[in-house]
């Protein structure tokens, strides 16, 4: 655990009591604060309570030092928690576990390390789950020690306090960037930016601010930094000096341009310019845990995070292909007789969804639930490689609307799609689950669903392979 510093006989308030409520809640008592919990949900409050924390309703407390917001609670957009608003009218700093961690992670102790830990931190529309744990797997596979967290993994504050040398990988969500009080990342990634939690950030403005934050507030070591979007493009700008400032690697598709450092992803390799030359290439093609253009690019940012550690490209190589890849992520469910059964559940948004469905020749495609502000406009590119749809959910007549209606099934739940694709996928095709689409009108959460899909998918094998389907 990372005891919170700064805060000794100090009353704080941890508003919301889920995963990072409860660990700070716990981090704060470790650091010598006194939390004050409250929830909304009065069954989360009396968990906290039967814990021994102080419950106290926040929209009323007093003699605050802070308020810890949990992600899921707003803040500023749509509209402030009016335990927010209360601690802003009277004059009490609002932070979330994030910012906490980073101002309590250094401790005097590091002054006896020979090499003082370092934190990579990760965000971006997509990709950056697989991103952070892809990071995290090559460097435990060349024997560094290593710690997942954030949103992915283990809370930030519940991790063990970093030792000599090192690493902590971070996930960071646009919830947890925008309110951070401290960011200080000694490596920091953006994967990439597409339209998505835009109510909660006021917009798209918004949220490219709030993901912008991780690389202005503290001012990272190196930036990597996906520029095939124009945001992108425009923060490695802002961040770099010049061609020449080693302190960005761009990372894109195609073509290498210029003479910075870049890592770029085509036709299923890797490789490394520098200078206006390439000093490395890495063939990408038969890993199956990276399978997708989508994939190849995550694959480059977590190479310039580990080239910037100093390992060497055939040693990320030989890491990356040991990669099984993430659950409910472009994840290898089976094959049946020549047919691939692909979960994604992930995919929550258009964007997503679109580099799952382009990672693929034929594709019968699972896919709906509930629908995202913006429809489906942005899918048309991938809609050439859909043999067939098979549309879920409570929006499924809207999303089939949506589609070609030639290629279109509407199923409703999640065995039929799944009977319906199993039973017409061919040799050579793909049967994928790509939602497009939140879960939340039939599951508590997208791994809800990619778990019922996994178990639907074994179902419907076991009577095809007994002759009873």
């Amino acid at each position: 655990m990372i005891a919170v510093r700064g805060f000794v006989n100090a009353r704080v308030g941890v508003l919301g009591l889920g995963r990072s409520g409860m660990s700070t809640a716990r981090a704060l008592v470790a650091g010598g604060a006194h939390p004050v919990c409250w929830d909304d949900n009065p069954d989360a409050r009396a968990r906290a309570a039967e814990d021994g924390f102080t419950v106290e309703d926040l929209r009323t407390a007093k003699g605050l030092a802070c308020l810890v917001v949990s992600p899921g609670i707003a803040h500023l957009f749509p509209t402030p928690h009016p335990a927010v608003r209360a601690a802003l009218m009277a004059g009490v700093p609002v932070d979330n576990d994030i910012g906490l961690f980073f101002r309590s992670l250094a401790v005097s102790d590091w002054d006896r390390f020979d090499q003082p830990p370092r934190v990579i931190a990760v965000t971006g529309s997509n990709g950056k789950s697989t991103t952070s744990a892809l990071i995290a797997h090559v460097l435990d596979s060349v024997g560094r020690e290593v710690q997942l967290a954030g949103n992915i993994g283990r809370g930030v504050l519940d991790i063990d306090p970093p030792g000599d040398g090192d690493l902590v990988v971070l996930e960071l969500s646009s919830y947890q960037t925008e309110l951070a009080r401290a960011m200080t990342p000694d490596i920091a990634v953006f994967t990439n930016l597409s339209p998505d939690h835009l109510d909660r950030h006021g917009g798209f403005g918004g949220y490219f601010a709030a993901k912008r934050r991780l690389f202005t507030e503290g001012g990272p070591d190196r930036a990597i930094v996906g520029i095939d979007e124009d945001a992108g493009l425009f923060l490695a700008g802002q961040l770099s000096e010049g061609a020449a400032d080693d302190r960005v690697i761009r990372v894109a598709r195609g073509k290498a341009k210029g003479s910075a450092w870049q890592v770029l992803a085509r036709k299923g390799f890797l490789a490394e310019w520098r200078k206006g030359r390439q000093v490395a290439s890495l063939d990408l093609r038969d890993m199956q845990g990276l399978a997708g253009a989508h994939n190849h690019q995550n694959a480059c940012a977590c190479y310039a995070v580990c080239r910037s550690l100093g390992l060497a490209p055939r040693v990320i190589e030989s890491a990356l292909a040991s990669f099984a890849g993430l659950a409910h992520r472009s994840q290898f469910v089976a094959d049946h007789g020549g047919v691939r059964v692909i979960n994604d559940s992930k995919a929550t948004n258009v964007d997503s969804a679109l580099q799952a469905l382009l990672a693929f020749e034929r594709v019968h495609w699972i896919c709906g639930g509930q629908q995202k502000e913006g429809g489906l406009d942005g899918l048309v590119a991938g809609l050439s490689h859909v043999v067939q749809a098979y549309v879920i959910g409570q929006d499924a007549a809207a999303f089939a609307q949506a589609l070609p209606q030639d290629k279109v099934q509407i199923c409703g739940d999640m065995r039929t799609a799944v009977a319906a694709a199993l039973g017409a996928a061919q040799p050579g095709e793909v049967v994928l689950l790509a939602p497009a689409a939140a879960s939340f009108d039939q599951y508590d959460s997208f791994e809800a669903r990619g778990q019922d899909f996994m178990q639907c998918v074994a179902a419907v094998l076991a009577k095809l392979n007994s002759g009873s389907a």
